[in-house]
């Protein structure tokens, strides 16, 4: 079960990704991650590891800083 900070987090990945007008597809494919493993991580299903935060930040063109709700 999800807690708040994971859904936060999600939150705010989709929210860059809109902002960015990045399909999960397209994201997916940026990143080479699954198109439901983006799906996971913006509804707070999964915990994306550091590497892959990072990875994501960078394609939407936001710090790492700004994804995490802590």
């Amino acid at each position: 079960m999800p807690t708040q900070n994971d859904i936060k987090l999600g939150r705010r990945l989709q929210k860059a990704r809109k902002t960015a007008g990045i399909t999960q597809e397209k994201l997916a494919d940026m990143v080479n991650l699954s198109v439901p493993y983006i799906g996971y991580l913006e509804t707070g299903l999964r915990k994306p590891s550091l590497k892959t935060l990072k990875k994501l930040a960078k394609v939407l063109g936001v710090k790492v800083s700004d994804l995490i709700p802590y």
